[in-house]
């Protein structure tokens, strides 16, 4: 009881972060390998839990679609539905000791993109300018790694749309929102087909979750986005410490 106590509260908060500023798996992953959870279905786990909060996020944005022109959003679509599967059977392949191994330096690349994502994010939008083509190679790339891992991959994704000369943050958000659940959700399935979640946890996590990003969405949004982010980015310094040391 005490293990299911600890994913509530880490996915309760989870769906906090995840409401205001992304980051939630940040806690949910942890909290499932600490509780003795194997990585890579912790991960799955962890997917499945918090991927029906991007969805309700989107329909909350769903006034914000309509700004979004500059990048054929069927398309997107397709890209990150297939970038998804892609990265979902990349983890399905890949071992148990392997992804041990790599999840450390994931954990440390999102936690770095997570830091850096509102100053990176402007200078690359400077420094560079892609096409409609080079877009869409670039977010199946992105949602590949959405659904490996995913950590900060709305980070990765507001990013690729600075470089389209997107400046309108509703817009970039509602599609940021609905592209990650799209990747996620083929995610989920690839998951579900291969037996690799652990149903109790999931569906622990996935009501702390829901009663999280509905608190998040009411009241946390009044905390100063600047504490959020620093809070966040401390998680997820510790985390990728812990995991280094578990090495």
């Amino acid at each position: 009881m005490g293990s299911y106590a600890l994913i509530l509260v880490a996915a309760f908060f989870a769906g906090i972060m995840n409401s205001v500023a992304g980051g939630g798996s940040f806690l949910t992953f942890p909290a499932l390998v600490f509780t003795g959870v194997p990585s890579v279905i912790a991960n799955a786990s962890s997917t499945v839990a918090l991927f029906p909060g991007s969805f309700a996020s989107a329909y909350a944005y769903r006034n914000d679609f309509e700004h979004f022109d500059n990048i054929p959003f069927k398309a997107s679509l397709v890209v990150s539905l297939a970038g998804g599967v892609t990265g979902a059977l990349l983890l399905l392949f890949t071992s148990q000791q392997a992804f041990d191994l790599v999840i450390p330096w994931l954990l440390a690349l999102a936690t770095v993109l997570f830091a850096l994502g509102p100053r990176l994010a402007p200078w690359l939008s400077r420094k560079f300018h892609i096409g409609v083509k080079s877009a869409l190679c670039a977010q199946y790339v992105v949602a590949i790694y959405g659904g490996y891992f995913g950590g900060a991959v709305g980070i990765i994704m507001l990013a690729l749309f600075s470089l389209l000369g997107l400046t309108d943050i509703r817009s970039m958000n509602a599609v940021k929102t609905l592209l990650g659940g799209t990747m996620n959700a083929a995610a989920v399935v690839c998951f579900v087909i291969a037996g690799k979640v652990w149903w109790p946890q999931a569906m622990v996590m996935l009501i702390g979750g829901v009663v999280g990003g509905y608190f998040g969405a009411r009241y946390a949004r009044l905390l100063p986005a600047a504490l959020v982010r620093a809070v966040i980015v401390g998680i997820g310094l510790f985390m990728t410490v812990a995991f280094f040391k578990r090495i």
